[in-house]
């Protein structure tokens, strides 16, 4: 897969988690003008509101995995990655969010590649449930975590052999597109990917990134 490739799968991605949200935005927009009633036009409000915050917060989130926010620097500030998940994931309280990261700045590969993971588990959570990010370093590098518990936890085994293998014939389906990113950012770093196996209660996924030098 060449750079034009993942550029609109990433692309094709962003415009299918966007959907709904604008969708909203446009129906709301249409009721307002029809709509007379005092009340029904404060909810309307209400709606618009939340399908605007929806859409911002997936935007920042999109711009900070797969885009390049943070700048041109090799550390990105882990706050921005805290806020860029609790603004995805913790608007509607479905899944709730634990926060493991110690460090004020890691380096922006890393950064990516814990989000891309997040997003995985996150959305591997179909009932909702708690989702841990957590990084840590060690004398062989740095450790990333993360764990995904719920009433039910579905993994696409296209996503998993993604995130594993990566492409093997360089057809790479647009939801995949976050899994094949994590593997090549996996891979670049020296780092291998485990993932817990599929008939396990928790979702485990696990990262070491040898020290760069």
């Amino acid at each position: 897969m060449n750079a034009v490739d993942l550029a609109s799968l990433l692309c094709s991605r962003l415009c299918h988690d966007l959907l709904s949200p604008v969708g909203a935005l446009n129906n709301g927009l249409e009721l307002m003008a029809d709509e007379q009633d005092p009340e029904m036009r404060e909810r309307c409000l209400e709606l618009l509101n939340e399908s605007a915050r929806a859409s911002a917060s997936k935007l920042k989130f999109f711009r900070l995995a797969f885009g390049a926010a943070g700048g041109f620097g090799d550390q990105i500030d882990t706050r921005e990655a805290r806020a860029a998940l609790e603004g995805l994931f913790g608007a509607d309280k479905r899944v709730q969010l634990g926060w493991m990261v110690a460090d004020d700045e890691l380096p922006k590969g890393a950064v990516k590649l814990l989000l891309n993971l997040a997003l995985i588990a996150g959305d591997a959570l179909v009932r909702g449930g708690r989702l841990d990010v957590g990084a840590e370093r060690g004398n062989g590098g740095l450790e990333l975590v993360i764990r995904a518990e719920g009433p039910r936890i579905l993994l696409d085994p296209t996503l998993r052999e993604t995130i594993a293998k990566g492409s093997s014939d360089g057809n790479v389906e647009p939801r995949a597109a976050g899994a094949w990113l994590a593997h090549e950012l996996a891979n670049q770093a020296r780092g291998e990917i485990r993932l817990s196996g599929p008939a396990d209660e928790v979702l485990l996924i696990g990262v070491t990134l040898p020290n760069q030098g």
